[in-house]
C-alpha cells in the first residue's frame, strides 16, 4: 500500500516563489464554488474535472500525478450526480488570500459506497474516514486556517530553508482527498467570519509536519473540533521559547490573536539543549513562560500551558524514563502561580507509552525497518517524533484532558468524540488514517 501511494500520489510542489501573492494581485470573490466531475455544471459553480491542473493558466486545480477518475450517474441533482475519485490521494489547490475559511464538501456515490479522509494544507486531519452507504450523499464542513509569514508590509517571520517549501506558506489552500474510495462531488470555500480561534505554539511534537512518516498532535487535533472554532498551528520544528520569540513567531501569533482566543504553549523538548536558546527550568524557562502569558493576556487572549511529551525511553523494568528533566515541573508551577489552565501531556504521554510498552511504543514513533518506503535503505528509529498513529493518540489525550477538566474548549469538541483512556489506547492494527503522498525520510529540525 505504501509503495502504491508513493507511486501514484507524488506531490508536485508548484511553489511560485517569484510571483506576488494572490491577495496582492487579484480581487478574489468571497465564495469559491467548485462542481467536481465531467457532467453538467451546477448553476453558480466552476467545473473541475480530471483535466483541471493547477498552474499555468489556472489558479485552481489538481497538483498530483495520481489518475483522477470522473464518474457520472443518473439523477436530478446536477451537483451530486457526478464526482471525482481515485485509487490514490487527490490533491486540489486553490490560490487564495490568507484568512480563515469554512470548507463545505459533498461526498458520496449515488450508485455506490464511498470512504473519504480529508487533510488540509500541511497534512492537517480534517475529516476521518467518512463512510457513505450505497446511494448516500453527505455534506461535511470544517474550518481551514490559510496563513502568511507576513508580520507587516516590510517584515515577516523567519522561515527555515525547509519551511519555505511547505504547503502552509504557499498563498494557497490545499485539500487532500484520501481514503479507500474517495468520492467528491463539490467543494465550497467561503470566509469563516469572526470565529474564535485556538492558536498553537511549540516545537516538532506540535507542528504541522509536512512529510510522512512524521506527525505531531497539532495537525491531528483539528479532527476533533467542530466548525465553530479555528485551529491555527504556528508551532515549528526545533523551536524553543526564546527562538520562537526571536524569529517573530510569537509576534505573528499576537498579530492574529483576537479577544477571547485561546493559545496553547508547549515547549521544553529543545529548551534544555546547551547553546544560544538554552534556559534553565526554574529561572529562564519560567520567565519566558510568564512573558508569553502576560503578552497573550494583554491582547485579550487566554493562554493554556501544555507540558512537553515524553520520549520513547524505557528502563529495563518497562518504566518510562523522564528525559524532559524539571521543565514539566517548572511549567506546572508556573500554571499555579499565574493561574493558567494546564494540560499535563507529560503525564498523559507517560500513561500512554507505559501502556504500549517498549515494543508497542515503536508503533507510535517513526520506527520502520529498511525498505518500508521507497529509497529507504536504512532503518528509521526515532525516539522523539511520533508517526501518524502516535500523534493521533496524543491529540486524543489532550481532548480527553479538556473534557475531564471541563475547560472552555470542551464546548467545541465534536460530538463523535466519546472518551479516551491512555491506559487503553486504540489498537494500532485498527488505525486507518491513510498516508499522505508527501514523504521525506529526513528527521525534523532539532536544536
Amino acid at each position: 500500500m505504501i509503495e502504491k501511494i508513493i507511486q501514484y500520489g507524488k506531490v508536485l510542489f508548484l511553489i511560485l516563489l517569484v510571483q506576488p501573492s494572490y491577495a496582492e494581485t487579484v480581487d478574489a470573490p468571497k465564495v469559491y464554488k467548485f462542481d467536481f466531475g465531467s457532467g453538467k455544471v451546477a448553476s453558480g459553480y466552476v467545473a473541475v474535472n480530471h483535466k483541471s491542473i493547477y498552474g499555468c493558466d489556472k489558479d485552481y486545480g489538481f497538483i498530483c500525478e495520481s489518475e483522477i477518475i470522473t464518474k457520472s450517474r443518473s439523477g436530478r441533482n446536477v451537483l451530486t450526480r457526478d464526482f471525482i475519485t481515485s485509487d490514490a490521494p487527490i490533491l486540489f489547490m486553490l490560490k487564495i488570500p490568507t484568512g480563515r475559511y469554512k470548507v463545505t464538501v459533498t461526498l458520496g456515490d449515488p450508485k455506490g459506497e464511498s470512504e473519504t479522509t480529508i487533510k488540509a494544507e500541511s497534512r492537517r486531519l480534517m475529516l476521518e474516514n467518512v463512510k457513505t452507504k450505497y446511494g448516500e450523499v453527505v455534506t461535511k464542513t470544517f474550518i481551514v486556517d490559510v496563513r502568511s509569514p507576513l508580520l507587516n508590509e516590510y517584515k515577516q517571520i523567519w522561515l527555515n530553508a525547509r519551511e519555505t517549501r511547505f504547503l502552509n506558506w504557499d498563498n494557497c489552500i490545499t485539500l487532500e482527498f484520501n481514503g479507500a474510495c474517495p468520492c467528491v462531488s463539490s467543494v465550497k470555500i467561503e470566509p469563516a467570519g469572526d470565529l474564535p480561534a485556538l492558536l498553537l505554539t511549540g516545537d516538532s511534537t506540535v507542528t504541522d509536519q509536512e512529510y510522512e512518516p512524521w506527525a505531531a498532535w497539532g495537525q491531528m487535533i483539528t479532527r476533533f473540533f467542530n466548525s465553530q472554532i479555528v485551529v491555527a498551528n504556528y508551532a515549528q520544528s526545533g523551536e524553543t521559547l526564546k527562538s520562537f520569540r526571536e524569529e517573530g513567531r510569537l509576534d505573528k501569533v499576537l498579530k492574529e490573536l483576537h479577544q477571547g482566543d485561546y493559545v496553547m504553549i508547549q515547549f521544553g523538548t529543545n529548551d534544555k539543549v546547551p547553546g544560544k536558546y538554552h534556559v534553565e527550568p526554574f529561572s529562564g524557562y519560567k520567565e519566558q513562560l510568564k512573558y508569553y502569558i502576560d503578552t497573550i493576556r494583554s491582547k485579550g487572549g487566554k493562554p493554556i500551558l501544555v507540558t512537553p511529551i515524553h520520549s520513547r525511553s524505557f528502563t529495563e523494568e518497562g518504566e518510562v524514563v523522564n528525559e524532559r528533566g524539571e521543565y514539566p515541573l517548572a511549567m506546572r508551577e508556573t500554571a499555579k502561580e499565574e493561574q493558567v489552565p494546564l494540560i499535563d501531556l507529560h503525564l498523559m504521554s507517560e500513561k500512554l507509552f507505559k501502556t504500549l510498552g517498549p515494543e508497542g511504543a515503536k508503533n507510535a514513533f517513526v520506527v520502520y525497518p529498511a525498505n518500508t518506503f521507497s529509497g529507504q535503505e536504512n532503518p528509521l528509529s526515532d525516539a522523539v517524533h511520533q508517526n501518524s498513529y502516535g500523534a493521533y493518540e496524543l491529540a486524543k489525550c489532550i481532548i480527553q484532558w479538556i473534557k475531564d477538566h471541563d475547560m472552555e474548549l470542551s464546548s467545541y469538541v465534536l460530538d463523535d468524540f466519546s472518551t479516551f483512556n491512555p491506559y487503553s489506547p486504540d489498537c494500532f492494527d485498527d488505525y486507518r488514517i491513510p498516508l499522505s503522498p508527501s514523504i521525506n525520510l529526513n528527521k525534523p529540525l532539532q536544536r
